[in-house]
């Protein structure tokens, strides 16, 4: 636990520069007018409406690199896949491996814990049609690339939500000097193992098909696949999994 006491200031010094980030004009004003006209079933909630810190313990061994805020999910609760569907499917599978001591994610204030797993995002604020520009997704790489920087020293597995998140975790680990091969092509439970630089402890990759109403709803992506990839970060990261599988 000293680690962990070590690096969550680091990490709440990185969170609190986060939120006051105003670097890309398209997704301020799109968080913003979001914020502002809201959604009809939310109406009379306040939206976040800025970007979103990742939200996990320092000393996680486990880290999940999702995509982007939702409009009306992270956007609106200011706490990363909390009040969407995603979320609700993201966490309902973390619960069931031992990651997390409840199912559901639905604002900052219901007692949600995570254990050993950190939740974040590649892109910060919510995109427009959820699809950020290159420009923007390069503009906030650095603000993942710190984050993982001060996970490393227990970081041993890093789960990536579709293709997406599994380019912006292989860039994020070859700028830390991680001897990532070739051009490793995203799937489902693809499993790679990158060596850390300087006789640092390795990182596990591992792909999963992002949780999307899209993937989910059509069956794209099961809870036992969800449930797979997850039960394997345990494994690797030398964690009990409560998984019956």
């Amino acid at each position: 636990m000293r680690r962990q006491a070590g690096r969550a200031p680091d990490l709440e010094a990185l969170d609190a520069a986060l939120v006051d980030c105003f670097a890309c004009p398209r997704l301020v004003r799109w968080r913003e007018q979001v914020a502002r006209e809201k959604r009809a079933a939310f109406r009379d909630q306040d939206y976040w409406g800025r970007p979103v810190p990742g939200f996990g313990p320092a000393d996680a061994t486990i880290a999940v690199l999702g995509l982007a805020p939702a409009a009306h999910g992270a956007n609106r609760t200011g706490r990363v896949f909390t009040g969407d569907r995603s979320g609700d499917w993201l966490f309902a599978s973390l619960h069931r491996v031992g990651l997390a001591n409840q199912p559901t994610s639905t604002h900052v204030d219901d007692g949600l814990e995570l254990h050993g797993v950190r939740v974040l995002a590649a892109v910060r604020c919510a995109p427009p049609a959820n699809q950020p520009t290159p420009t923007e997704r390069d503009t906030c790489a650095p603000w993942a690339d710190r984050e993982l920087e001060l996970l490393a020293p227990t970081l041993r597995v890093l789960v990536c939500l579709g293709g997406f998140g599994w380019q912006a975790g292989i860039r994020a680990l070859r700028d830390r000097g991680y001897a990532v091969p070739g051009s490793p092509r995203f799937g489902h439970g693809v499993e790679l193992e990158v060596a850390g630089p300087g006789g640092a402890e390795s990182v596990t990759l591992l792909g999963c098909y992002h949780p999307s109403q899209q993937n989910t709803f059509t069956g794209r992506l099961t809870e036992p696949m969800t449930d797979a990839v997850f039960s394997r970060a345990v494994e690797l990261a030398g964690r009990h999994t409560s998984v019956d599988l």
